[in-house]
């Protein structure tokens, strides 16, 4: 309970928990921990050509599929077919192929390479989907997170999120910085810097804009950060403590926590920073509110029941229903994409780790067990969950499928602490 009365009054203790030193360029390492129940072997066969390009495509799509715990790679032996007409069938089907990955890599002009690529059914012997792209050698790891996402929607019906970007606090020295990066961990970019706490980053939906919260100013005051022309704004910098933002599904709006009326409290605030309007009114702390996917209502938590539970308010009516019983603490809800659940942070004794639950049933299922997690969000297709867990007496970020059986580390090779993960939305 002291712990949530905390967070919630200041809005800065994760910030501070900050402890050691991060070089403020280091990518994050995914290591696997934990794969699914089931996964299909694919074979990735070297793309023709790719052996001219210092860095080609096709170990940034094997270690994409195998990172998301639905893929197991198979040896793809020898030969090197770069189209379905080479492709002997047979040979890969003995090595427990079901799936064929081919295709190549050509310079067309200067400065542009077209990369090819074709997915085969190595049981029916069809063609799958198959696609081309003329790129620069410095966008093959963008376009191979492209590959790798045509291919995982192509054969599990879901939407591939290897394109999509984190953003997440790291600290080095004095300096808090906020930076984004590729879903892999790779190519890092430090959007704030400060010799202040900075917490609570969130994407705009559309991918444009990050929220945030920094103590520049000595207090806790809300920004957004235009991510192309690094403009940043004040979204909220009124009396006592501005929090929490969270951005309504248009990007058109935020519900940000402030103090500037007595207890924490909720306000609607237009993303200029004008219109803050107060949405609900309690006495108790009311914070870390969280939008539903159709705009219509939010998930927050509040203590008005006498431990720190999550509330849905519904924005037409005012209506104010809970929605957590399951245990005497639970906080941080996020809603999956679908709007069919939501993670959030659950402590049993003194241990706190992530859950999910369903909205209709309320069936509660535990995810973690690392009893210092934090910190949920969802990826944009809803099939895994960042957060932020302590390990080893720092902080590092892990990741979760929805259903518990896939689990990820991922950590900087030179020590810190990272905190605070947000996952990007799709990409246009």
């Amino acid at each position: 309970m002291k712990r949530w009365f905390q967070r919630a009054r200041d809005a800065i203790l994760v910030a501070i928990a900050l402890l050691a030193a991060l070089s403020a360029h280091a990518q994050l390492t995914i290591e696997i921990i934990g794969g699914g129940a089931t996964q299909t072997p694919i074979a990735i066969v070297p793309f023709a050509g790719e052996a001219e390009f210092p860095l080609g495509v096709t170990g940034v799509v094997g270690a994409d599929l195998q990172r998301s715990g639905l893929f197991k790679l198979v040896d793809a032996g020898a030969a090197r077919p770069a189209n379905p007409l080479d492709v002997r069938y047979p040979e890969f089907r003995a090595r427990g192929a079901e799936a064929i990955v081919v295709g190549s890599m050509m310079q067309t002009a200067p400065g542009l390479v077209n990369v090819r690529f074709f997915l085969l059914d190595a049981v029916k012997q069809t063609q799958i989907t198959a696609f081309s792209y003329n790129v620069a050698p410095g966008q093959f790891r963008a376009v191979a997170h492209k590959i790798a996402d045509v291919i995982y929607e192509a054969m599990t019906g879901d939407k591939g999120v290897f394109s999509t970007r984190i953003a997440y606090i790291v600290k080095q020295g004095r300096r808090h910085m906020l930076q984004v990066a590729d879903a892999d961990g790779y190519n890092p970019q430090t959007i704030v810097n400060s010799d202040e706490p900075l917490l609570s980053p969130a994407w705009s939906p559309d991918g444009t804009r990050l929220a945030y919260v920094s103590f520049e100013a000595r207090k806790p005051v809300v920004y957004i950060q235009d991510l192309a022309s690094g403009r940043k704004q004040a979204l909220a910098n009124f009396k006592g403590n501005n929090s929490a933002p969270a951005w309504s599904p248009d990007s058109r709006k935020l519900v940000v926590t402030l103090t500037k009326d007595g207890n924490s409290q909720m306000y609607l605030i237009n993303a200029d920073g004008n219109g803050a309007q107060r949405i609900a009114t309690s006495s108790a702390i009311d914070t870390e509110a969280n939008f539903a996917p159709d705009g219509a209502s939010l998930l927050f938590v509040s203590d008005r029941g006498g431990s720190p539970q999550i509330y849905r308010f519904t924005l037409a009516t005012g209506a104010v229903e809970r929605v957590s019983f399951d245990g005497s603490y639970n906080t941080t809800p996020r809603h999956a994409p679908d709007g069919k659940s939501f993670a959030f942070l659950k402590r049993d004794g003194n241990r706190f780790n992530i859950a999910v639950q369903d909205i209709a049933s309320r069936q509660v299922q535990v995810l973690t067990q690392g009893g210092n997690d934090e910190s949920p969000s969802f990826a944009p297709n809803g099939r895994m969950i960042l957060y932020a867990s302590g390990q080893g007496g720092r902080g590092i970020l892990a990741a979760v499928s929805s259903d518990g059986r896939v689990k990820q580390r991922l950590s900087s090779a030179v020590g810190g602490d990272v905190r605070e993960p947000a996952w990007g939305p799709l990409g246009k």
